[in-house]
């Protein structure tokens, strides 16, 4: 089968031995995956530097390493850093497409179902997944599976709306009109809020707009005085930050924006540096937002399809996936309008050249997969899918 590999910074497609059924887990042939492009193309970036490059920055390696070499031994160790530096690493994190084969234990899940699939080191940009149980959902089969492929992004910006508990009739205030933004925007209009954007890109600020959205700022100057100016005066009820930026701007930014007692929200990755006196006054409270929702990080709920009972924990990752998929179905977020962009699975390189070269700036591009005769992917099967990815991973956003 065909699958998409970051190798020293550049993206690759190569044929690779076609993942085996576990259980519970289920084989699904990719119809759709969706390029998260602030997150990915931090791994592409991440992959062109070098080892020395990744210790200073990341001195977890280092400890990691370390701690291989002391159980394994130095030669072994070297041997897997050096292949994993050949082989090239997978990227991915959310797909769609039809169930070919069925794992053990699993029962409320069959062959030829529609599904969206989530996780890193799981729902590759690959022909074919192997996608454990509570990160995986049944998806109506009118819904197109283009959309569906969006579901692991749509999840991220559900939790973030879910931290922010908003309330009818508030007005909420997003930093960062990208992909997150722009579904967040949209989910805040599903829960009565009025809707305050800010982005240097005026065309992004123009599209939130379109979809809902009624005040849009571009200049940062004058983004906390507009803000009070649109709230009578008290600052925004609560403020989601969906921007990835080095910079510790966007979180003063979120809370000189605030009323007293407001809260802020952090979806993205931005600098917290965080200055006393931008938030103590006020009692803000600063909540984040981790990823997809309960479960995430978490081995024996991802992997192990251990679910949280509902009356503890009324809305795990998979719930959201869940949500987000009927908010889709009925219409209430339009997605389509953020799809910007469609690649085969053989042209991902130039997906990936363009994003990185700013080419249109475009907020979610998919990768789609020509449907063919499956026995030809499944040869030379393997047993394992791929790398988990730990729970120090970073996420970007934008």
């Amino acid at each position: 089968m065909k699958q998409v590999l970051i190798k020293k910074g550049k993206a690759i497609v190569e044929k690779v031995p076609a993942p085996s059924v576990e259980r519970g887990t289920v084989l699904v042939e990719t119809a759709y995956s969706c390029i998260s492009i602030g997150t990915e193309m931090a791994g592409v970036k991440e992959g062109s530097k070098s080892l020395i490059q990744r210790a200073i920055e990341n001195p977890e390696y280092v400890a990691t390493a370390a701690r291989m070499a002391f159980e394994q031994g130095i030669r072994r160790t070297l041997s897997i850093v050096k292949g994993v530096l050949e082989s090239g690493n997978p990227i991915g994190y959310s797909a769609s497409g039809t169930v070919i084969q069925v794992g053990e234990e699993i029962t409320d899940i069959q062959i030829g179902d529609h599904v969206a699939c989530a996780g890193a080191g799981i729902a590759n940009h690959a022909e074919i997944i192997n996608v454990p149980r509570n990160l995986v959902i049944r998806i109506p089969e009118s819904l197109d599976l283009s959309d569906a492929s969006t579901v692991t992004l749509g999840a991220i910006a559900l939790q973030g709306i879910r931290r922010a508990n908003p309330t009818l009739g508030e007005t909420f205030l997003v930093l960062g009109l990208g992909i997150l933004g722009q579904l967040t925007v949209q989910l805040l209009k599903a829960n009565g809020c009025r809707v305050i954007g800010f982005d240097p890109d005026k065309t992004r600020v123009d599209l939130a707009k379109s979809l809902g959205m009624e005040f849009g700022l571009c200049k940062e100057e004058d983004l906390i005085q507009k803000v009070f100016q649109l709230t009578n005066g008290y600052g925004a009820d609560g403020v989601v930050i969906t921007a990835a930026a080095e910079s510790d701007e966007p979180v003063s930014q979120a809370f000189q924006s605030c009323r007293k007692k407001g809260r802020v929200i952090l979806v993205g990755d931005v600098g917290l540096n965080l200055k006393r006196s931008d938030f103590y006054v006020k009692e803000l409270d600063f909540l984040i937002s981790t990823s997809y929702g309960p479960g995430r990080y978490e081995t024996n709920y991802e992997k192990k399809g251990l679910d949280y009972p509902i009356g503890y924990v009324r809305w795990t990752e998979n719930r959201n996936m869940q949500e987000y998929i009927r908010l889709l179905t009925d219409g209430i977020i339009n997605i389509k309008t953020l799809i910007q962009r469609e690649y085969e699975i053989e042209d991902a390189p130039l997906a990936y050249d363009e994003i990185k070269n700013g080419k249109d700036n475009p907020l979610m591009v998919l990768l789609k997969y020509e449907g063919r005769d499956i026995s030809t992917k499944l040869d030379s099967k393997v047993d394992v899918t791929s790398r988990w990815i730990s729970r120090e991973g970073k996420l970007n956003v934008a």
